[in-house]
């Protein structure tokens, strides 16, 4: 036998569950910190999509239970559509199975990875298998089912399955037990949880943590985001080889029904002009292409102007819920948020908004605190990865009013938040922790904070001026004796008289600063005769004008 094939022998297919059992780093469990925080937030993910899909303000409740020895038992319960029984064993322990994949619209999953390698990790630490109830009404039974992940064949294994009492109408509950560890900080789930609750007002968590600590994040709104709706791929962002798969698998008759019906914005009369641009017959076969043919129409797309996709597939926060959502979990004293309008990366839609909160007792000696969200998740890791990060190092924030030194954060009392809203967000790693770099996203973000960063700039002019304002005010009430003295031996007034005028005076400015600041002050003097004042001042401008 020779050595090939020897070789041959030991070659064998290796299963999508196999290779992340032994690369889980990649799906973010490289350490037990980061797998707590990730287990989490696969299910809460989940959690907010089913609920959202099935137009339900959602109700959610996360649990964790220290069993000592760096154990810990994670239960999260919704009040979604729950599953369907048969359902259950390949939502939760079958990698790459899910219903977002080959759908183009907006949506926390896409992958059909994450819950299910929550299972796989809990599985591989602890060998205890996931346990999952799920009730579709209240006419119908709650099922519970516990299960294994078989890695070798990427299939459920059910440990266990039953009807049980449960007493909710609907929703889903899960409890996975797994080796973490739980520190708090700016990458815990705490945090989590806490910006979690900003992106997502219409949502309310209940959080219990290990020490039996419960926080309550009550939603900012009863309005339900609208629902995106799936669009066709838009023929400029698909490459050669994906459209010799599609031009493959269709089962359009011509080249013309065949760009008019796989895509979006390409009606008839576009499609012939791809046609002609690409040197080939609107009648030709789809499946009678070469690669050569192929090339010609990759060329032809790129030299016909084709409008850009539509956007329904994108459904960003808005402006007024991502500041409502922001001023319920960060106090400061000025909020600003702004939404960009739709732009395209690769024939992808795309939606960049920025919110700010400045001042209260946020540290002003610090760099700000900077988080960063795509399509309502929260990115806690691989910060200075991420194009929303470098886009904020990469603007320039002194003529808004912070501190900066170049390519370093900007220092101030403020935290600043990106959100980017998508179809397929570009994530730098299967751990969905950083955006990619492209060039239409990042220019996106830096206008989005210019415009935010303009507009913090003018209350923090207007706020300097008005303490420059109260510091003049300050010195001149020290004066107001010496001031009415000296005036009434010029004008001949009663000194006392003279001293409640500037007092008056005086009261009226104070007034007036704190309102620029958006404060609300006592008046020191009561209104009484303000023609009195004014002919009091006028005789003593008449009595200097004459000396």
């Amino acid at each position: 036998m020779t050595i090939a094939e020897e070789l041959a022998k030991k070659q064998r297919e290796v299963s999508v569950a196999e290779f992340f059992e032994r690369n889980r780093h990649l799906l973010g469990f490289d350490n037990k910190k980061k797998a707590l925080l990730t287990v989490v937030k696969e299910a809460v993910d989940n959690s907010l999509d089913a609920c959202e899909e099935a137009r339900i303000l959602p109700e959610i409740s996360v649990e964790i239970i220290d069993m000592s020895n760096d154990r810990f038992r994670i239960v999260v319960e919704d009040n979604g559509p729950g599953i369907v029984k048969k359902q259950i064993p390949n939502i939760f322990a079958k990698l790459l199975y899910g219903s977002k994949f080959h759908s183009f619209k907006q949506a926390r999953g896409q992958q059909g990875i994450g819950i299910s390698a929550a299972v796989l990790y809990a599985q591989l630490t602890t060998g205890r298998p996931a346990r999952i109830t799920s009730k579709i009404s209240k006419a119908h039974p709650a099922e519970y089912v516990e299960l294994h992940l078989d890695t070798q064949k990427n299939a459920p294994e059910i440990v266990k399955e039953e009807q049980v009492q449960w007493n909710k109408e609907h929703g889903t509950k899960i409890e996975m037990d797994i080796s973490a560890t739980y520190v708090k900080g700016d990458q815990s789930v705490d945090t989590y949880l806490k910006e979690t609750a900003i992106v997502n007002p219409h949502a309310t968590i209940v959080y219990t943590n290990p020490k039996a600590e419960q926080f309550v994040f009550p939603r900012a709104t009863d309005k339900l985001p609208k629902q995106a709706v799936e669009i066709k791929p838009h023929p400029e962002g698909v490459e050669l080889g994906r459209m010799q798969k599609m031009l493959k698998i269709t089962e359009c008759r011509t080249l013309q029904s065949f760009l008019t019906q796989e895509f979006s914005r390409v009606g008839p009369n576009t499609a012939k002009e791809i046609c002609q641009n690409s040197s080939l017959l609107p009648q030709q076969k789809p499946c009678e292409l070469q690669l050569a043919d192929i090339e010609r129409l990759m060329e032809g797309i790129k030299k016909t102007k084709i409008m850009a996709p539509p956007t329904d597939c994108v459904v960003p926060i808005g402006e007024e819920l991502l500041e409502k959502g922001l001023k319920k979990e960060v106090p400061a004293e000025f909020y600003v948020s702004v939404s960009r309008s739709p732009a395209v990366y690769r024939g992808t839609p795309f939606v960049i908004e920025t919110a700010l909160a400045y001042g209260g007792s946020q540290p002003a000696d610090q760099p700000i605190n900077i988080l960063r969200f795509a399509n309502r998740v929260p990115l806690l890791y691989q910060q200075s990865a991420c194009a929303s990060f470098k886009s904020v190092i990469g603007t320039n924030w002194k003529p808004y009013g912070l501190q900066q030194s170049q390519g370093a954060s900007p220092i101030g009392p403020m935290t600043l938040a990106v959100h980017l809203a998508s179809v397929w967000p570009p994530f730098t790693s299967e751990a969905k922790e950083a955006i990619a770099h492209y060039p239409e996203i990042v220019k996106e973000i830096k206008l989005a904070l210019q415009e935010c960063g303009r507009k913090l700039g003018l209350y923090v002019n207007r706020k300097r001026r008005a303490q420059e304002e109260q510091e003049r005010i300050n010195i001149f009430e020290v004066y107001i004796p010496e001031v009415a003295s000296t005036i009434a031996e010029l004008s001949g007034e009663k000194k006392e008289k003279l001293a409640e005028s500037l007092q008056k005076m005086l009261a009226k400015n104070k007034e007036f600063i704190a309102k620029s600041k958006g404060e609300s002050v006592k008046k020191e003097l009561p209104e009484k005769n303000a023609p009195e004042e004014q002919i009091s001042l006028r005789k003593f401008a008449e009595s200097d004008e004459n000396d």
